[in-house]
C-alpha cells in the first residue's frame, strides 16, 4: 500500500481547495465570449435568470453570448475523499446546492484512470444506480501507467478537472470554466481549449475546422439531405484539437445519447447530453497521426476491404430492370471505361421488399449476377432495415420469422412498432438482441442462396421512418418529451424517426437510437462473412463511433452542385480521422440535374474518394461516364485509369489503416502539423503521407491554386517540379487535367489499369520514385489474395520496402507468399535525378533503353524483373 500512500499525498499536492465566493457585480464581470449558459432548456426572463442565481445581461441578435449566464464560482458539485487507486484516482462528488432541473443526481463518482502513457479516461457515474452506458467493446486497462504525458489536477469547489500537459504545462482541458450538471436527461460539462483549431465532431456538412463562433453540433442521427447546421446520418463525439506550436490531442466522449455540443470564442466547449454517463476519453498525441492512432485504440482499426472494393462502383435509383443494369454494363465496356461494381437500388425488390426480387422485371436476377461474376465484376444491392409488416402471414418468410423469433423493435404496450418506409408499414429489428442477429443471418443467407451477390448497402438505418414515431404516434411520457431537446432537426426526438421510448433488447431507443446503425453494420459484417467466407463489404449511411471496423459509409443525398462537391473533400478527411477510411460521396452529386463540366470534375476528385461510386437519382438527368460527350468521356476515362493504376499504393494505404490505425485519405495538417498554413487547407487532400491531390472546385476554372507545404513535389505525370517554401502555388487545370503530386521522399507502387481489377492485378507493375535533394526515397507495398479474410493476421501476404539512395532503387521482401508469383516490374520512372546518367544497371544487367530529360529531370528505364524477387536498379 505504500506506492498509493505516495500517489495520494502527490495528489493532494494538485487537489486546488475551495475558493471564497464574492458576491455583487464582479461574479457578473465575464467577458461575452466566456459567458456559458444559465437557460440551456428555455428562453429566461431576467426574474427567471436570477431566480436561477444567474447573471442577465441582454446582448444583440443572431448567435452570441447568452444574455442569461453563469457567474463566476456558480456552485454545484464539490469533490470529497480523493484517493489513489491502483489505476488512477477516485472521489466522491456532492451536490452543494440544488440545481434548476428535475431529476438531479446529487451524489457522483469521479474515476480517473491513467491508461496508457498518452491516454487519460475518467468517468462520472451516479454510485446509487446503474445507468445506460454505451455497450462499445473498449480496451480494458489494469494496473496503472509509471510515466505520463499528462497532469491532472482536481478543483474540489466549485468541481473541476484540469488536464494538461508535463511538458510545458499546455492546459488541454480545464471544466472549472463552468458548473458540471448531472441529472437524469441533463449532463453537462464544459471546457476550455487551447486554440480555436478543433476538428470532428460529426456528421456534419461543415468545412474541416469548426467555427468556435457560438457553434452548435447536434448530434443524433438523421435521415436528412446533407446541408449545413443540421444533424445528419451519423455520430462521432470526438474532436482533434491542435495547440499553438503544432502538438494535438484528441477528446472522445463515449454516449449515444441526444447530445448537443457548444462552441464559443473563449475558445472553450460545453457537451451537453440528454442520458447515460459522462465517460471521457483524452488522447495526448503529441502529434495529430498520433491522436488519430490512439483514437483508433478505443473504437477499433479499420476492416480490410477486399481489393475490388476499391475499383470503380455504379448505380442509379432508376435502373429499373435486369435488362436495363445489364445494358449498363454493356455500355460501361463498350465506351472503354473501368467497372468493378454493378449495384440496383430498390428497383429490383418485389414491392419494395428486402430479401425478395421482382419476378417479372428481374425475373432472371440470379442469372444477372451469375454472368456479370464471369465478366470479373461484382454485384451490391440495397438492403432497408424496416421489414415489410402488411402481407397476409405466410407471404413474406422474413416478417413471419422475425415474428416468431421475437427480433422487432416494441413500442410501449410491448407489441411491435409499426412505422413506414419504402414498402409501406414496416417494423424495425432490433440489432441489439442477439436472436436478431441470428434471424438476420438467415435472412440475408436464404436470399444469398438465390441471388450470390458480394456486398451490402445498408440505407436508411438511422433508422428512418416516413410518419413520425410510429402509425399510432408516441406516448406522452419524459422519453419522448425530455426536460432538454437538443437541437435535432424538426425539434422532436422521433421526427423522421421512431418513437423514443421504444423498447430495445439493451435498452430504450431514446439511448441506443444513434447506434442503429453501427448496430445493423455488425450484424451485417457477421452474417457476410459467416455466408461467404471472404472479407465482407458493406456501406453504411448511419454511423457511430466505431463503425470503420465493420464497414465503410457514402455522405448520403448531396445535391449534384459544386458547393456540395467542396464539401465532399472535408467530409472524407473527417471520416477517415473518425476511423472510416473506405468512404466516398456519390460522384456527380445524387439529387437533381448534374451538368457535364461538374461531372467531370467531380470524377477527377472520386477517383481519389477512398470509396468510389457514381450514383444518381430516378428522374434526374443520366450521369454514367458514358452519357457525356465525347471530349467528356475522354477526361472521365483518363481519372478512371489514374484510379486503377494507383490501386496497389491504395491497397497498401488501406492495409496500413487496418493494421496501424492510420488514414487513407488525409487532411494535409495530419502530415505537416508544424505548418499553420496547413491547418484549415479543405480544398486539397493526400493519400497517405506521399500524394497530394488538388482538385478544381468551381465551374469554368481551368487554373486551381493549391498550398504546397515546404520542399519538393513532382507531378505524378513527370512533367513539372515545384520547390515550395510553403507556399499556395496556381496550377494549370484544363478540363481534362486533375493536379496530383508527388512528395519528395515517397516510391509509389503503380499497375498497369485494366477493364476490372480481376484484370488489372495480373498486369505489369511499375514504381515512381521522387528523390528528395539528397537522393533519397521510400515506399512500400502490401499484397496479398485480395479477399481472404485475416490475410494478415494469417501471415498469407507479401510485403515490399522499396529504398532509392546513392544513385540505386532496390526492393528488400520483407515477407514472401505466393500472391505476387507472375507480376513483373516493367518501368521505373525516377523524378529528380540531376545528372545525366552514363549507364542503367538492372540486377546488374545493362539497360539500352532507359531515357533521361535533363530539362524535367527525370530518369525512365525500362525492365521486366520478377516482382516477387529482391532487385536493384542503379544508373551512375
Amino acid at each position: 500500500m505504500r506506492g498509493a500512500g505516495v500517489a495520494a499525498a502527490a495528489l493532494l499536492a494538485v487537489l486546488v481547495p475551495a475558493a471564497g465566493l464574492g458576491t455583487g457585480a464582479a461574479v457578473c464581470d465575464v467577458p461575452p465570449g466566456s459567458r456559458f449558459d444559465c437557460g440551456p432548456e428555455r428562453l429566461l426572463t431576467r426574474e427567471g435568470c436570477e431566480a436561477r442565481g444567474c447573471c442577465y445581461v441582454p446582448a444583440g441578435p443572431g448567435p452570441g453570448p447568452p444574455w442569461c449566464f453563469f457567474p463566476r464560482g456558480y456552485r454545484s458539485y464539490r469533490a470529497e475523499n480523493v484517493t489513489a487507486t491502483g489505476s488512477g484516482y477516485t472521489a466522491r462528488l456532492r451536490r452543494v446546492a440544488t440545481s434548476f432541473l428535475p431529476g438531479d443526481v446529487g451524489c457522483l463518482r469521479l474515476d480517473v484512470l491513467l491508461e496508457t502513457p498518452a491516454r487519460l479516461r475518467f468517468t462520472l457515474r451516479d454510485p446509487a444506480r446503474q445507468r445506460y452506458e454505451v455497450p462499445l467493446d473498449t480496451p480494458r486497462v489494469s494496473g496503472q501507467v509509471a510515466t505520463t504525458l499528462y497532469g491532472v489536477q482536481i478543483n474540489e469547489e466549485p468541481f473541476g478537472l484540469i488536464v494538461y500537459r508535463q511538458r510545458g504545462g499546455q492546459v488541454l482541458l480545464n471544466t472549472t470554466v463552468a458548473p458540471l450538471f448531472f441529472a437524469d436527461q441533463f449532463l453537462q460539462i464544459s471546457t476550455s481549449l487551447p486554440s480555436h483549431f478543433i476538428s470532428g465532431l460529426g456528421e456534419h456538412l461543415t468545412p474541416l475546422v469548426l467555427d468556435t463562433a457560438w457553434t452548435r453540433v447536434t448530434l443524433w442521427n438523421r435521415d436528412m439531405a446533407p446541408m449545413p447546421q443540421v444533424n445528419l446520418y451519423g455520430s462521432h463525439p470526438f474532436y482533434l484539437g491542435m495547440e499553438d506550436d503544432g502538438s494535438a490531442h484528441g477528446v472522445f466522449l463515449l454516449n449515444s445519447n441526444a447530445m448537443d455540443v457548444l462552441l464559443q470564442p473563449s475558445p472553450a466547449l460545453t457537451w451537453r447530453t440528454t442520458g447515460g454517463i459522462l465517460d471521457f476519453y483524452v488522447f495526448l498525441g503529441p502529434d495529430p497521426k498520433s491522436v488519430v492512432r490512439q483514437y483508433l485504440d478505443v473504437v477499433g482499426f479499420p476492416f480490410m476491404p477486399p481489393y475490388w472494393g476499391l475499383g470503380f462502383h455504379l448505380c442509379r435509383w432508376g435502373y429499373s430492370s435486369t435488362d436495363i443494369t445489364r445494358q449498363v454494363v454493356a455500355n460501361m465496356s463498350a465506351a472503354r471505361f473501368p467497372l468493378d461494381v454493378q449495384w440496383n437500388d430498390l428497383d429490383y425488390a418485389d414491392a419494395k421488399r428486402d430479401f425478395t426480387f421482382n419476378k417479372r422485371s428481374f425475373k432472371d436476377y440470379p442469372e444477372m449476377v451469375q454472368d456479370f461474376h464471369r465478366r470479373g465484376l461484382r454485384y451490391i444491392m440495397i438492403v432497408d432495415p424496416g421489414i415489410s409488416s402488411s402481407g397476409p402471414p405466410g407471404t413474406y418468410k422474413p416478417y413471419d420469422e422475425g415474428l416468431k423469433r421475437g427480433v422487432f423493435i416494441r413500442n410501449a404496450t410491448g407489441q411491435p412498432l409499426i412505422g413506414k418506409v419504402w414498402p409501406g408499414p414496416t417494423v424495425f429489428p432490433d440489432f441489439t438482441n442477439p436472436e436478431t442477429r441470428e434471424w438476420w443471418h438467415d435472412t440475408v443467407k436464404d436470399f444469398h442462396d438465390q441471388v450470390p451477390f458480394d456486398g451490402m448497402w445498408i440505407d436508411m438505418n438511422e433508422p428512418s421512418n416516413f410518419v413520425e414515431g410510429s402509425q399510432d404516434g408516441c406516448p406522452n411520457n419524459n422519453l419522448e418529451h425530455p426536460p432538454y431537446v437538443p437541437g435535432v432537426f424538426g425539434g422532436r426526438l422521433q421526427a423522421g424517426t421512431i418513437c423514443a421510448s421504444s423498447q430495445q433488447y439493451l435498452s430504450s431507443h431514446y439511448n441506443l437510437h444513434s447506434l442503429y446503425g453501427l448496430t445493423e453494420a455488425i450484424a451485417s459484417h457477421d452474417a457476410l462473412l459467416r455466408i461467404r467466407g471472404t472479407r465482407p463489404f458493406i456501406i453504411s449511411r448511419s454511423t457511430f463511433a466505431g463503425h470503420g471496423r465493420y464497414a465503410g459509409h457514402w455522405t448520403g443525398d448531396v445535391g449534384s452542385d459544386w458547393e456540395q462537391l467542396y464539401y465532399s473533400i472535408p467530409e472524407v478527411l473527417l471520416f477517415n480521422l473518425f476511423g472510416v477510411p473506405l468512404v466516398g460521396a456519390d460522384i456527380c452529386g445524387f439529387a437533381g440535374d448534374t451538368s457535364e463540366e461538374l461531372c467531370v470534375r467531380w470524377t477527377q476528385l472520386g477517383t481519389f474518394y477512398p470509396f468510389m461510386r457514381n450514383h444518381n437519382d430516378h428522374g434526374a438527368r443520366p450521369q454514367e461516364p458514358y452519357a457525356f460527350s465525347p471530349a467528356a468521356q475522354a477526361a472521365m476515362r483518363t481519372a478512371l485509369r489514374l484510379r486503377y493504376s494507383l490501386l496497389p499504393f491504395l491497397y497498401t494505404l488501406f492495409h496500413r489503416a487496418h493494421s496501424a490505425g492510420e488514414t487513407v485519405a488525409r487532411p494535409l495538417f495530419l502530415e505537416f502539423p508544424q505548418d499553420r498554413n496547413t491547418w484549415a487547407v479543405d480544398r486539397q487532400l493526400m493519400w497517405g503521407a506521399g500524394l497530394l491531390i488538388t482538385p478544381v472546385l468551381g465551374a469554368g476554372q481551368t487554373k486551381v491554386s493549391g498550398y504546397f507545404p515546404a520542399g519538393t513535389w513532382y507531378s505524378l505525370a513527370g512533367d513539372s517540379t515545384i520547390h515550395s517554401k510553403g507556399q499556395w502555388i496556381l496550377l494549370p487545370a484544363p478540363l481534362d487535367t486533375i493536379n496530383v503530386h508527388v512528395r519528395a521522399g515517397h516510391i509509389l507502387p503503380l499497375q498497369e489499369p485494366a477493364f476490372n481489377t480481376a484484370e488489372s492485378r495480373k498486369k505489369g507493375m511499375a514504381l515512381v520514385v521522387a528523390l528528395t535533394p539528397g537522393g533519397f526515397a521510400r515506399g512500400d507495398l502490401f499484397w496479398d489474395d485480395g479477399e481472404s479474410w485475416q490475410s494478415f493476421e494469417r501471415g498469407d501476404y507479401t510485403e515490399l520496402l522499396f529504398l532509392a539512395t546513392h544513385g540505386a532503387v532496390l526492393s528488400q521482401l520483407l515477407r514472401a507468399s505466393a500472391h505476387l508469383d507472375g507480376v513483373l516490374l516493367e518501368a521505373v520512372t525516377v523524378l529528380g535525378v540531376t545528372n545525366p546518367p552514363q549507364q542503367v544497371l538492372a540486377n546488374g544487367a545493362l539497360v539500352d533503353d532507359f531515357s533521361y530529360h535533363s530539362d524535367t529531370q527525370v530518369l525512365r528505364v525500362p525492365v521486366s524483373l520478377p516482382m516477387w524477387e529482391q532487385f536493384v536498379i542503379n544508373w551512375s
